[in-house]
């Protein structure tokens, strides 16, 4: 039995002081399994900024190699905290991977926020993958796919098979029914229109969709700059294994368990905005969850063209709950001499995705020894 010597009033101050600790514990809440409708609509509202400009649509990555990560990436943090990212599909293959408690995809267009609803209708409606192919390209689905194909088999059938506007405006209706009235989700006359816009880009380009181009020209890969949404899904790991969101039936049911349980948050946030960063990260602590990896694309090359813009970054990173194993995933670009800090592509260049450590890019920050953002890549050694 708990005793104490001192006088009444210590000991009811001690009391209060237990209580108190408890409570601090009682009051930080696990993450839900499973977001309600309401509640994912919720953090979307409160938790956006407005939206701002950005000079391409970005239907889909412009980055191969984004697999190569995977094998370092999963070590040690699947299921272990939240994600963060931005753009659009190439986050699905690092959440099947990852399998965190709760993703975030943090994008300064409203549009991609709009983008990763509709996936979210298409992939909640579809059985299996080639169902959820046949709906995002509005073809009719090949004979012959069985869930176990290839994710090459897949691509290689619906290649051949043409788009039909009526299977586009079925899908469109289906889309919207599914977001606005099974979900209740409120979307504005201008977010029904961006869902129109993107969906019928994928209508048009088909599996040979690129970055921005609805009309991509299918050209030797030898002199393509940027990859299709094909290439994307039929990329591999660092091993030589395909590990994308469509790689694989049982990665694609892993997603759509994700989005059944609206899991996958999309934000309308700029990364050196004053709010939607620091409010996931207020949101995170507040569930007792660090950040386990944190995509970034090339974001900060372009924050970098600002002087302050990057440093309002950092600050905020520095708000973030981290740990030891939090890292930054960076898709650079290599020219052969070494990484260069801009964003425009070479016919030359390639791809190598790395992971940073993001305790270590806030030491350095919060010391004063970043600069630039070669700086910034140098705290990976």
């Amino acid at each position: 039995m708990f005793q104490h010597k001192g006088t009444k009033t210590q000991r009811l101050l001690i009391v209060f002081a237990l209580c108190f600790s408890l409570r601090s514990v009682w009051s930080a809440a696990e993450l839900p399994a499973r977001l309600s409708d309401e509640s994912f609509w919720q953090l979307i509202t409160e938790l956006s900024e407005p939206g701002g400009r950005f000079p391409s649509d970005n239907f889909v990555s412009n980055e191969l190699a984004t697999q190569h990560a995977l094998g370092q990436l999963t070590n040690g943090r699947k299921a272990s905290g939240a994600y963060l990212g931005v753009g659009p599909e190439q986050n699905f293959t690092y959440i099947v991977a990852l399998q965190p408690k709760i993703a975030f995809i943090v994008d300064i267009r409203r549009q991609n926020m709009i983008e990763h609803l509709m996936y979210k209708a298409l992939i909640e409606l579809s059985a299996d993958r080639a169902e959820f192919l046949s709906r995002l390209f509005s073809r009719p689905r090949p004979e012959g796919l069985e869930r176990n194909s290839s994710v090459g088999t897949l691509f290689d059938a619906f290649q051949q098979v043409d788009a039909d506007s009526k299977m586009f405006d079925e899908n469109l209706i289906a889309i919207k029914d599914r977001l606005i009235k099974q979900h209740g989700f409120k979307l504005s006359s201008d977010d029904e229109a961006s869902i129109a816009y993107v969906f019928r880009a994928f209508f048009i380009g088909g599996p040979n969709l690129g970055y921005s181009n609805v009309t991509f020209p299918v050209r030797p890969a030898a002199v393509r700059i940027l990859p299709t949404y094909e290439e994307l899904m039929i990329d591999t790991d660092e091993n030589g294994q395909q590990r994308s969101y469509l790689g694989t039936e049982e990665n694609f049911l892993t997603l759509q368990q994700f989005e059944k349980n609206n899991l996958i948050v999309p934000l309308v946030g700029n990364f050196a905005g004053p709010s939607a960063l620091r409010a996931v990260g207020q949101y995170l602590r507040e569930h007792s969850t660090t950040i386990s990896a944190f995509y970034t694309s090339n974001v900060e090359q372009y924050l970098f063209m600002n002087n302050e813009e990057w440093k309002s970054f950092y600050t905020n990173v520095s708000t973030l709950p981290l740990d030891s194993k939090s890292v930054f995933i960076r898709p650079l670009i290599n020219t052969g001499n070494g990484y260069t800090a801009s964003p425009q592509f070479r016919a030359s260049f390639h791809w190598d995705t790395l992971l940073f450590p993001m305790s270590d890019l806030v030491a350095a920050f919060n010391g004063g020894t970043i600069e630039s953002y070669y700086d910034v890549i140098q705290t990976r050694n």
